[in-house]
């Protein structure tokens, strides 16, 4: 393998150069260029090639997302991997293709696992199925959204749901909502979406409806009892 050449974005500047350096100590990157504008990264990016892109979120002007939003566009876009503070952005992030999300302090060897992640990518982040990062014990682990058979509300929470068990994101159940919906998510409860692939049975009893999805009953609203029936309908046998 080549070594790798990086860019790496942060406006604080003491940031920027702790990122740089621990990226620098990494054997399998040969070249490290930083920057404290995201809009002087894409003047870097429209310049030269680099084989994957750090950058923070919270930035004045062009934030890392719109950063982001703008390298997707990239006839052959570089892997993103954000190094943040801010945890809630993480579903956005990955709605975007980013091949890892890395949280502020950052340690050497999560930074090893992220660049592992863009050695593994090979080149452009995949267009494939979307994946959502959940932590548990202070391990991040990441779960394919396609997995995920429905999403509960808890306060600010959301708790995803999948064969192997449930995951609390840091996600409100109405961001989800707006963001998942072409995937095939749609709300049957205030509190509850779930994934119309999913969908075993509909039942309907003494005029109360439900769904089943990886075989759990749930109960759906009057007020969404119509437009579900008309999604399943659309989306035939």
């Amino acid at each position: 393998m080549s070594p790798l050449r990086v860019l790496a974005i942060d406006d604080e500047r003491p940031a920027l150069d702790e990122l740089t350096f621990l990226l620098g100590r990494d054997p399998r990157i040969g070249e490290v260029r930083g920057t404290d504008s995201a809009t002087e990264a894409l003047r870097v990016l429209q310049a030269e090639e680099v084989d994957a892109v750090f950058l923070d979120i919270q930035m004045p002007g062009l934030t890392g997302l719109d950063l982001a939003q703008v390298l997707s566009r990239f006839r052959t876009p570089p892997p993103v991997v954000f190094v943040t503070a801010h945890e809630e952005h993480a579903v956005a992030a990955f709605e975007l293709r980013a091949v890892d999300y890395v949280l502020k302090p950052v340690r050497e060897e999560r930074l090893a696992e992220a660049v592992r992640r863009v050695v593994e990518a090979g080149g452009p982040a995949p267009s494939g199925d979307v994946q959502i990062p959940v932590e548990r014990g202070g391990v991040t682990r990441f779960v394919n959204r396609s997995d995920i058979t429905h999403v509960e509300a808890q306060g600010d929470y959301a708790r995803l749901h999948t064969s192997e068990g449930s995951h609390l994101v840091r996600t409100p159940l109405s961001s989800l909502a707006e963001q998942w919906a072409d995937a095939g998510f749609v709300r049957i409860h205030r509190s509850v979406l779930v994934a119309l692939p999913h969908v075993e049975e509909v039942r309907s009893e003494a005029g109360r409806v439900s769904v089943v999805v990886g075989g759990v009953e749930l109960l759906v609203s009057r007020r969404h009892t119509r437009d579900l029936r008309a999604l399943l309908t659309r989306r035939g046998p």
